[in-house]
Parts: C-alpha cells; sequence; structure tokens
C-alpha cells in the first residue's frame, strides 16, 4: 500500500525548517507500515528557497511552488493553489496511493478534499488546532473551505479534547467522525542526557538554575507575560537563568521589554535552533515553561517530560491535556506572570521523581502513537 501525505509544512533534511516536525515524526514511524509514502508540501514562490525535493527510505517528500501573494483575494485560494500544485507534482511524478491524508483542514485538508474527488481515495484529515478554533470563524469562505475538508473526511483525527469540542459543537461534525489522537515524540531523540555535559556543549552556565521555553516569538505563545514572570523570580531567587529558544517577529520586541525590565543579564535569546538540537536544551534546563495563550496540543511539553524535565505550563487548551498530575508539573492561567512567577519558584525547589515523569511521557512515543492512527486507516481500506 501507498499513502500520500499533503501537509502544510514537513522538515528539510538539512535541518533548516523544523515546521512540521510533528508531521515528520508521524512519517517516521508510518513508514514501517506502506510499499512507499509521498509527502507534499506545497510553498509560495519565493518562501523558503533552500527547499529542495529529497527522499529517505521508502518516504519521497516534494515541495512544489506556486504564485502567492500575503493579500485577501490570494490567501482565500490558498487551499485551490495547494491543490494544484499537489496535482502537477502527482501528474508528473505519475505517483499512485491508496489513502490520502491531510495534515491541518486548510490549506492542505481543503485540497486533500479536492484530490479524494479526483483519485477515488479515502481521505483523512488531521485537524491541528488554530484551523479549527480560529480560522473557520474569520469569515464565510475560511468557515466553508474548512468544512469542505471536514465532511470530505471519510474520518477526522484531532490531537486534543478541546479541539473535539469545537469540532462536534460549533463546527457540526459527528462525534463518530472523530478519532482524538494525541501527537507524539521520538523517543530515541528525547531521552535523558547528562545535565552538566548538555550545559557544556550550548555554552550555558554549569551552577545557576535554568528555566527553558521553546517556540516561535510571536503573540499567541505569551513571552511577555513570561518575562514579567521573570523578573518577579529573579527577585526573590536572582541565581536562576532563563533561556528562549525561538525567533519570529516579536524578537525585538521581546529583547527591549527584557532590558525595560532589567532582566537581560539573566535572560538568554537563543534564536531559532535546529530539532535536532532540541533534546540538548531539555535536558540542560532545570524546568521547562510554556506560557502560551493557546495551544492545540503541545509537543514541546511532551519533549520536556520525555527526559525528565518538569514543566509549568499555562491551561491552554492542550498542555492541561498532558499536565494532567502535579507528579508532571504545574499550570496557571493564561496572561497570569504572578502564577508562573510562583510555580516557577515552587517547581524549582521541589525534588521531582524524574523517572516517573519518564515513565509517564513513554505514553506518547510515536510508536505507541501511529498505531492507533493505523487502525484508523486499516478501517478506511
Amino acid at each position: 500500500m501507498s499513502l500520500l501525505i499533503i501537509t502544510n509544512s514537513y522538515p528539510d533534511p538539512e535541518g533548516k525548517s523544523y515546521g512540521g516536525s510533528f508531521v515528520k515524526g508521524q512519517v517516521d514511524e508510518l513508514r514501517r507500515y506502506f510499499n512507499e509514502i509521498y509527502v507534499i508540501s506545497p510553498h509560495p514562490l519565493g518562501t523558503s528557497r533552500f527547499l529542495r525535493d529529497y527522499s529517505y527510505d521508502n518516504v519521497h517528500v516534494y515541495y512544489p511552488r506556486f504564485f502567492h501573494l500575503p493579500i485577501g483575494f490570494f490567501r482565500k485560494r490558498l487551499g485551490d493553489n495547494f491543490y494544484r500544485a499537489a496535482l502537477r507534482i502527482i501528474n508528473r511524478k505519475g505517483l499512485e496511493f491508496d489513502l490520502i491524508h491531510a495534515h491541518f483542514t486548510w490549506p492542505s485538508g481543503y485540497a486533500g478534499a479536492l484530490l479524494k474527488e479526483k483519485f477515488g481515495v479515502p481521505l483523512i484529515v488531521t485537524a491541528h488546532g488554530f484551523d479549527v478554533y480560529d480560522l473557520p470563524f474569520r469569515g464565510e469562505v475560511y468557515l466553508r473551505k474548512v468544512l469542505k475538508a471536514l465532511e470530505s473526511a471519510d474520518q477526522i483525527i484531532t490531537v486534543s479534547r478541546s479541539n473535539f469540542l469545537v469540532l462536534t459543537e460549533r463546527l457540526g461534525i459527528p462525534a463518530e467522525k472523530i478519532s482524538l489522537i494525541p501527537n507524539g515524540f521520538n523517543g530515541r531523540k528525547f531521552r535523558p542526557m547528562d545535565k552538566i555535559e548538555c550545559r557544556r556543549s550550548l555554552g550555558l552556565p554549569l551552577e545557576k538554575k535554568i528555566v527553558l521555553t521553546v517556540g516561535n516569538l510571536v503573540p499567541v505563545k505569551g513571552h511577555e507575560y513570561l518575562l514579567e514572570a521573570v523578573k518577579m523570580v529573579l527577585e526573590r531567587e536572582p541565581n536562576t537563568f532563563f533561556v528562549i529558544v525561538g525567533d519570529g517577529p516579536l524578537r525585538k520586541k521581546v529583547e527591549e521589554l527584557a532590558k525595560k525590565l532589567g532582566i537581560s543579564e539573566n535572560v538568554y535569546f537563543a534564536g531559532s535552533r535546529p530539532h535536532e538540537e532540541i533534546p540538548l536544551w531539555m535536558n540542560a534546563a532545570d524546568l521547562f515553561v510554556l506560557p502560551s495563550l493557546r495551544e492545540s496540543f503541545g509537543v514541546v511539553v511532551l519533549e520536556a517530560l520525555a527526559v525528565g524535565t518538569p514543566v509549568v505550563a499555562t491551561i491552554n487548551g492542550g498542555s492541561e491535556e498532558i499536565i494532567t498530575s502535579e507528579n508532571y508539573g504545574f499550570l496557571c492561567p493564561p496572561k497570569d506572570p504572578e502564577c508562573l512567577a510562583e510555580k516557577v519558584l515552587i517547581a524549582l525547589e521541589k525534588e521531582w521523581d524524574k523517572g516517573k515523569i519518564r515513565e509517564y511521557a513513554r505514553q506518547f512515543m510515536w510508536n505507541n502513537i501511529v498505531k492507533q492512527i493505523v487502525k484508523v486507516y486499516t478501517s478506511m481500506v
């Protein structure tokens, strides 16, 4: 059997882009179940110029290009452009497949619906979060196209209970059509390592308590609330060092905020790092913090737990479905720096059972998660 995956993003082999790393995590495990897997991730002309088609084992990755401008008319046509770009590669390469799995309802899910109509094969759509709790409610065009993807799908997978409720209660999708299957992590990469050696290799202080966050510097990630919490933490625990891994449009703003708050000496902006390097950062940290206003699931929380690092996270739609006990971490409301500061201080003093944390995380390893996905596939053919 052969599987076609269409996705909004997929990592390149050099690690220059790790968007869609959770999709690759699935694919790397799914390749044991299929003769061939074709991954199509369309991109607008002029973006991510370093992306090149590549293959590994029985997985073939394609990045077809299409013309696009970031203005209203073109945004609303994005799903149609995805479809045409994917169809062009399918025809040019003579790809044959038995199933289509689209990640995100739009534009990939919408394109998947059109591909299903053309080729007559079953369609599975994974609704990850933003594509169901936000996008459909931005206007009638987006709603119509998201519903096209969801209604065309033979089965829908979603990664969290909060997404499930949006699908059923706000978008009217029958519950029996939806499988709740969380994202996972690569247990071969995210494993315990020596903390001091990790800190040395990353140039981090050896004697300080290190608090880490990983995420794009965009408004929804809530970095400004974290920095306000950092100031409070340092007033009570000055031997704490905060590391922010990630980049984005808000970088200058959050760096200026750190200076304004007088905490720059204790905050390191590491920028974007290759996903292959993230296990080192997770192992170097005493605590991981996720201050997001909204998360569809929060794979970085799993990756921290996988190496035994406890977590302080917000109740953001995803993290509370992972941090189900104070044996693994603490939760705070979004936009609450006082709570973040208090929980960080408590977490840094607590004696954590790292073995228990790692054992809990094992259920989310990709080999376990993909077994559930394969059950959905087999019900389709």
